[in-house]
C-alpha cells in the first residue's frame, strides 16, 4: 500500500507502519514494540505501564513551557471483521487497501482507520520539528475495542498534562464533548441434548449480505442483525409445524459490531423437507421487504449440509434458547430528550455460540446515562434467568458527561473559526469514547474529541476520507500552536 503521494506525508506514513503490523485487541505487543523502539530511536520518552499502555513524551518547544502540557491520546488495537469469503488472517496479514475517490477504503476487511489515523496524527506531531507545542504526551492505550481494560488499569499518575485531545471520532468538524458509557450482558449456560433420531437430514441455514456497522454510531439506521434475524427464520419454522432440532448457532464476532452473518444447523425430518422451504421463503421475502433500502443485500439461504451432526438440543432447550434470543433487546431502546436526535439507550446482540451442549452469547449495552446502561443490562439478565440461562453483567464503563463551559473547546472553536470560517458542531456520540474513564481518573482534566471522517467503522469496506485527514491535521496544529500560558484557568 503505497500512500506516499497523500498529505500530510507523516501522518500517512505512520498510518502505513499501522496497517503492516496486526493488531487486534488483545494483541497489541507488537505494534507497541515498533512505537517504543521508533520513539526511543528519536529520543522521545517512552514508557509502558503495568497493563501495556504507552506514553511517549517529548519536552515543549521554545517559547512554550509555560503554558499547559498536553495529552494526545488514543487506542492501539483495532476491530476484525472480514468478509466471509475473504483469507485475511488478522494474527499475520498485512491491511490491504486502495484509493478511491479521495477515500482510502479496505474491501474485505476493517481498515482500522479506527483508531489508527488519530494515534497517526499524534505520532505524525510528536515526530515533527516545525510543529509548536507545549509539553506533550502521547496516550496510547490497549483494547479500547474489546473492554477498555487499557484505559481502565492507567494510573493517576500515569501522564502530567492539563488538557487531553481524543482523536477517535469519525466526523470532520464535529466536536465531541460527551460519550455513552455501556457494560456486556454475557450469557454462558450448558445445554441438553439428546442424539439425532432416526429420518432427519442436515441442512444449513445462512443469513449473510449484511451492511454491519458500528454497534453504537450505527445502531439507529435500522440495519439488519443476522443473528436476530436467523431466530426470526428459526422461529417462523417453529410456527409453520416445521419438525427440525437444532445442532448449532453462530453468528457475530464483535460485542461492539453489527452482526452481518450467522448460521444454523439444523436436522430436519424428511416429512418436512418441502415445509421448511416454504417457510424459509414466506419469511425471507417479509425480511427483505422490511430490509429494503437500508440491507438490500440480504439474504436468507437453504444450504446442504454433508455431515449429520451426533447430537441436538433436546425440545426444551430449543424452545428456551430460540425463545430468549428471539425477544432479547437488540437496537435503540430510547432516544434522549436532552440531547435531541442522540440515542440514549441501545443494546446489541453481537455474538452468538450455541452448541448442542451450550451457549455464549454477548450483548452490548450502551447508554449516555450510567443507570440506563444498568437497568437495561439488569433486564437482560433478568430475561434470561427466566429461561433458566445464566448471565452475567461485565466490563461496565462510565459515559463523558458534557462540560459546556470547557475551556479547550473554545479554543478549538476560535481556532477552527480561523483557520476554516464558522464553527463545528457540538457534539455527543452514542459510542465508547475512552474520556469515560478517563475523566473518573482525572476530573480536573480538560478534554475534547474529534477526528478526520470515517466511514463503516467495526465493518467491511472501512473508509477514511483523505482530504479530512489533512484537515484534521491543519486544525490539531494550529491548537497547539495556539494554546495560551497558564493562568488560574489553564485556556
Amino acid at each position: 500500500m503505497d500512500l506516499s503521494r497523500l498529505e500530510p506525508a507523516a501522518v500517512w506514513r505512520h498510518f502505513s507502519t499501522l496497517c503492516r503490523i496486526p493488531r487486534a485487541s488483545g494483541h497489541e505487543q507488537a505494534v507497541r514494540d515498533e512505537l517504543m523502539g521508533w520513539a526511543k530511536a528519536r529520543g522521545f520518552g517512552a514508557q509502558v505501564d503495568e497493563c501495556g499502555n504507552l506514553v511517549l513524551s517529548k519536552p515543549a518547544t521554545a517559547g512554550y513551557e509555560n503554558r499547559p502540557g498536553v495529552v494526545l491520546q488514543g487506542h492501539l488495537d483495532m476491530v476484525c471483521q472480514k468478509n466471509s469469503g475473504s483469507k485475511h488472517d488478522f494474527e499475520h496479514d498485512s491491511i490491504e487497501a486502495e484509493l478511491r475517490d479521495g477515500w482510502l477504503v479496505a474491501d474485505e476487511t476493517t481498515l482500522g482507520a479506527d483508531n489508527g489515523i488519530g494515534v497517526a496524527l499524534a505520532l505524525a506531531v510528536l515526530e515533527s520539528g516545525d510543529v509548536a507545542h507545549p509539553a506533550l504526551e502521547v496516550l496510547l492505550t490497549l483494547d479500547e475495542e474489546s473492554g477498555m481494560s487499557g484505559a481502565h488499569g492507567l494510573r493517576p499518575d500515569a501522564v502530567r498534562g492539563r488538557l487531553l485531545i481524543n482523536i477517535d471520532t469519525e466526523d470532520w468538524g464535529e466536536f465531541y464533548l460527551g460519550c455513552a458509557g455501556g457494560a456486556d450482558v454475557v450469557v454462558e449456560s450448558a445445554l441438553a441434548s439428546v442424539p439425532v433420531p432416526g429420518g432427519y437430514q442436515a441442512v444449513r441455514i445462512v443469513v449473510d449480505g449484511l451492511r454491519g456497522g458500528h454497534s453504537g454510531v450505527d445502531i439507529h439506521l435500522q440495519r439488519g442483525n443476522a443473528i436476530k434475524l436467523l431466530v426470526r427464520a428459526l422461529q417462523a419454522l417453529v410456527a409453520g409445524g416445521v419438525d427440525f432440532r437444532v445442532a448449532r448457532l453462530e453468528g457475530g464476532t464483535a460485542r461492539n459490531a453489527l452482526a452481518r452473518e450467522a448460521q444454523a444447523v439444523i436436522v430436519v425430518a424428511d416429512a418436512s423437507a418441502e415445509t421448511l422451504q416454504a417457510a424459509l421463503g414466506r419469511v425471507g421475502e417479509d425480511i427483505a421487504e422490511e430490509l429494503g433500502g437500508v440491507d438490500a443485500g440480504f439474504r436468507l439461504r437453504l444450504l446442504p449440509e454433508s455431515a449429520v451432526p451426533l447430537r441436538v438440543l433436546d425440545d426444551d432447550a430449543c424452545r428456551r434458547v430460540l425463545g430468549a434470543l428471539h425477544v432479547a433487546p437488540h437496537g435503540v431502546r430510547r432516544m434522549s430528550a436532552r440531547v435531541p436526535g442522540v440515542v440514549e439507550t441501545s443494546s446489541n446482540l453481537g455474538v452468538l455460540r450455541v452448541s448442542a451442549e451450550a451457549i455464549e452469547a454477548t450483548l452490548m449495552v450502551r447508554s449516555l446515562l450510567d443507570a440506563g446502561t444498568r437497568e437495561l443490562a439488569a433486564e437482560i439478565v433478568s430475561l434470561f434467568s427466566l429461561a433458566g440461562m445464566s448471565a452475567e453483567v461485565r466490563e461496565p464503563y462510565p459515559g463523558w458527561a458534557p462540560n459546556p463551559h470547557s475551556g479547550l473547546l473554545a479554543l478549538f472553536q476560535s481556532v477552527y473559526r480561523c483557520e476554516f470560517g464558522g464553527d463545528a458542531a457540538v457534539k455527543v456520540i452514542h459510542a465508547g469514547l475512552e474520556c469515560g474513564i478517563l475523566t473518573a481518573i482525572w476530573p480536573d482534566m480538560d478534554m475534547i474529541s474529534f477526528g478526520p471522517t470515517i466511514r463503516g467503522a467495526h465493518a467491511p469496506g472501512e473508509r477514511v476520507e483523505v482530504a479530512s485527514v489533512e484537515k484534521a491535521w491543519r486544525l490539531l496544529v494550529a491548537v497547539l500552536g495556539s494554546i495560551p500560558p497558564c493562568a488560574s484557568d489553564p485556556v
